[in-house]
């Protein structure tokens, strides 16, 4: 999957190195530990060391750069080994959140949010889907999120500036997205002379399955989605079948990549400024995994399409960000230390985090524009290790996405303003819920048969090696069936009221 918030790493880059702030020989009260696989260095960090000055709270610091490591270290914690005040930026998943709060690791921030985090504890009375995803089955609140209003899909791209050349309309529903592909295909729309286009450009059946929006389809990894209080699986449905049918008439008039299901993004990723671009519609967060610079302008986000009146598109991974900060039972200060991340929920201390501080590394215009004191490569080279905390994994805190629409540079406006249409429609098909664990491990043990048999038996139906007829499509149904979905469903159906 790819990473939380990529748009920070592409338009949020920053300005000059400035000189590291005045060292003083203050005694560290707490202990922060967390995990950061950038090159930030939490020790030298600017925008750590001003944290420090505003809140007059001293870290000692502990940052784990190695992922194989902080999975290891996140065992011990849980063990109770060695532990930190603070864990921050601590990429804590449903699973850690529940165990290590049932350990007794992890305290109830809860009962201080109100007092303590006062801004916070604001968001999370506006947003009680917010309050609701962090919240386990026990009323307890163990660690603390992220909450962006920026993107992070899979979302439809398609190439504007071929439709454009062809005289056409964004397509609204499967049956014009199908003509829109035809054009493609035969139209030479990069004008280049060849019948090089690639109408529809994928990875594996996950990205494909983004398309059974246009048949009124919404499941989640697992296959399931909730609606009206009720789980169920789109793969048992006649409309997951039409959509199979479809995606098979598309791959035989080869409208959809025939490399699709073997390439990856690095391998169809088009990094020559100069060359033809062949792609008319493909799925990622943004144009930057597959086509260069110059070529951004070319795409838009094509909404959701239409089926039976209704547009509904999955939402990946929503607003919220679990797990990014959490205090342990060896903290004794707890109220001193959520008034510091506290910080974080507020627009100045967001902005600290994400781009430094106003007249240091950034600057805002009288029109309310926004840029940067430095050129792009000191920007890229050296504030956002050394000046923020923005990438390296997630931080606790907030994203406002007006903040991005107000960057000086029209590229990256345009880029943001098209990641926020593809918020059309978008539904995420399950609610964010902690499984208990034992029902954690047995999904896992289902997931493990059911998963590749789907994948497998739904390339097998889009490319023709498996002709979907009556017989193949009941096989298949027995064959979910058997692997477990029935138990799939009801396990998840219980997290879901009515």
């Amino acid at each position: 999957m790819r990473k939380w918030l990529w748009i920070m790493a592409a338009a949020v880059m920053l300005a000059a190195c400035l000189p590291a702030l005045a060292e003083e020989q203050a005694v560290p009260e707490f202990l922060m530990e967390g995990y950061d696989d950038s090159s930030h260095d939490w020790e030298s960090n600017l925008f750590l060391k001003r944290m420090q000055e505003e809140t007059g709270i001293v870290f000692e610091y502990r940052e784990v750069t190695d992922a194989d490591r902080w999975r290891e270290r996140k065992k011990e914690i849980l063990e109770g080994t060695d532990l930190p005040d603070v864990l921050f930026k601590a990429q804590l998943n449903a699973g850690d959140i529940r165990d290590m709060a049932a350990a007794g690791v992890l305290i109830d921030l809860k009962p201080y949010l109100e007092t303590c985090a006062p801004d916070l504890w604001a968001l999370l009375t506006e947003r009680p889907e917010v309050l609701s995803a962090i919240t386990l089955p026990d009323g307890t609140v163990p660690a603390l999120p992220a909450v962006s209003d920026l993107p992070n899909n899979d979302l439809m791209w398609i190439n504007s500036k071929w439709l454009g050349v062809l005289g056409l309309e964004a397509p609204t529903t499967a049956e014009e997205l199908t003509e829109v592909l035809r054009a493609f295909k035969t139209g030479d729309p990069n004008r280049n002379g060849r019948a090089d286009e690639v109408p529809l450009s994928f990875i594996g059946m996950w990205e494909l399955r983004f398309l059974a929006h246009a048949f009124g389809i919404n499941d989640n990894d697992y296959y399931l989605h909730a609606r009206d209080g009720v789980v169920s699986s789109g793969l048992t449905t006649g409309a997951y079948r039409s959509f199979l049918e479809w995606l098979h008439q598309l791959w035989k008039e080869e409208l959809i990549d025939h490399q699709g299901f073997l390439t990856v993004d690095s391998l169809r990723q088009i990094t020559d400024g100069n060359a033809a671009i062949p792609y008319g519609m493909f799925f990622s967060n943004t144009p930057l995994t597959v086509v260069p610079n110059q070529a951004l302008s070319q795409y838009s986000v094509l909404p959701a399409l239409t089926c039976g009146g209704e547009k509904v598109y999955r939402d990946l991974l929503g607003v919220v960000a679990r797990g990014t900060f959490a205090l342990t039972r060896a903290c004794k200060d707890p109220e001193r230390l959520l008034s510091w991340v506290n910080r974080l929920y507020t627009p100045e201390g967001s902005l600290l985090l994400q781009v430094g501080r106003e007249g240091e590394e950034y600057l805002v215009n009288e029109d309310g524009s926004w840029d940067w004191v430095a050129d792009i490569e000191t920007v890229a080279g050296s504030v956002i290790p050394n000046s923020t905390l923005a990438d390296g994994g997630t931080a606790p805190g907030i994203i406002d996405a007006d903040f991005q629409l107000r960057y000086i540079d029209e590229s990256t406006r345009r880029l943001v303003t098209e990641m926020l249409r593809g918020r059309e429609g978008a539904e995420m098909p399950f609610p964010l819920v902690y499984l208990s664990r034992e029902d954690e491990q047995r999904v896992a043990e289902l997931q493990a048969g059911i998963a590749p048999y789907v994948e497998q038996q739904l390339s097998a139906f889009v490319t023709g090696d498996l002709e979907l007829t009556d017989d193949t499509w009941e096989a298949f149904q027995q064959g979910i069936r058997d692997r477990g979905l029935p138990e799939m469903t009801a396990i998840w159906q219980k997290y879901i009221s009515e």
